[in-house]
């Protein structure tokens, strides 16, 4: 339950579903009580700042606990995130925050933990750890922010960057296919996958909301403008003027359909893809009805590639969210049956018992 009172949001946490800290107790925050007393140094007009006051906006709805919630990054512009939130946090090493964040979510279940990476973090030298921590259902939300560049080290060719880009390391243009990130994150079993884009706050509050209260791994990509390095990387989609007719906006239990009458829609085809059509033609009833809670991820795959590029009409929303077990809920439950079956070890005897062990 959320109230309102002299401008403080009081809200009353519930049974801790999702990554909340589940204590009951009534916390009044404002987004100033997320702000830390740390300069925002981020180029201006940068992307961040727009996902980072969403984030701050969000958090005093959600009802967390400053002292509950922990924000985890690697490297990278985005990584400089836990140092504006006042919270708990920790600016680690490159591509491991979600190896990092996977130790406080699972010995720590009742704090709200955050993965914040960029597509270089994230997807280059991180993404053995990204794509096994959703593969486990580690309960944590991640945010990619999407720039399609490297950022902090000034302008080199990314995981997402499109074919031919011509960087300050590729000064021929890039000769690697991209990854999709939300089709990388389906491969990866998530349990829930998103896209939002950092035009529009009030989408990117709705989806971090979402992932918040997912009890799992959420993962969520940003379309994230770096107005210096990689400036109008996604304004084909993003700009206020195109977003009718390249926001392919997906909700729930509703036909997939856009444009600024809803003249367009997505159909499956007969070999299991998916396809843009004019509504006129195929009449409403052939339109895909959006299932984001079904079991198989194919039709979520299958709706993550409609776009092959930043360029085309693009789903934004909620792709996917289904239960499947927690990856701590098992491991602690595992510990608690050995604990029960043997005893408690003792590790200090142990270690002091001789120079051979028997285990």
């Amino acid at each position: 339950m959320t109230t309102e009172t002299n401008g403080h949001v009081t809200t009353t946490n519930g049974s801790g579903d999702g990554h909340g800290n589940g204590h009951g107790e009534p916390v009044a925050l404002t987004r100033k009580d997320f702000q830390s007393d740390q300069e925002v140094r981020w180029c201006p007009g940068c992307g961040d700042y727009s996902v980072l006051a969403a984030v701050q906006f969000l958090l005093p709805e959600l009802g967390v606990r400053l002292e509950n919630t922990v924000f985890v990054s690697g490297i990278g512009c985005s990584s400089r995130f836990p140092y504006y939130m006042d919270t708990y946090g920790m600016h680690s090493i490159h591509g491991r925050a979600p190896a990092i964040a996977t130790g406080i979510a699972v010995s720590r279940p009742d704090l709200d933990v955050w993965v914040v990476t960029g597509d270089g973090d994230g997807l280059s030298i991180g993404g053995n750890h990204l794509i096994h921590a959703l593969r486990r259902n580690v309960n944590f939300t991640i945010l990619l922010f999407n720039n399609q560049i490297y950022g902090l080290t000034k302008g080199q060719y990314s995981p997402t960057s499109e074919m031919g880009k011509v960087t300050k390391s590729t000064p021929f243009g890039s000769i690697d296919h991209p990854f999709n990130p939300v089709s990388l994150a389906l491969g990866s079993e998530a349990s829930f996958v998103a896209r939002t884009h950092d035009m529009d706050r009030k989408h990117m509050m709705e989806v971090f909301r979402r992932a918040h209260a997912h009890n799992g791994a959420a993962f969520v990509e940003i379309y994230q403008n770096c107005n210096v390095f990689n400036d109008g990387a996604f304004e084909a989609v993003t700009a206020k003027d195109s977003r009718a007719d390249m926001i392919i906006d997906v909700k729930h239990g509703q036909p997939i359909r856009f444009g600024k009458d809803g003249e367009k829609g997505v159909v499956a085809t007969g070999l299991g893809e998916l396809e843009i059509v004019d509504v006129a033609s195929v009449g409403e009833d052939r339109l895909l009805v959006h299932d984001e809670a079904r079991p198989d991820p194919t039709l979520a795959f299958a709706l993550s590639r409609l776009a092959d590029s930043p360029t085309q009409p693009t789903p934004m929303g909620v792709l996917r969210a289904v239960n499947r077990p927690v990856y701590g809920d098992a491991l602690n439950s595992q510990i608690a049956a050995a604990q029960e079956r043997q005893g408690r070890g003792d590790l200090e005897a142990l270690l002091g018992s001789g120079s051979t062990w028997e285990v």
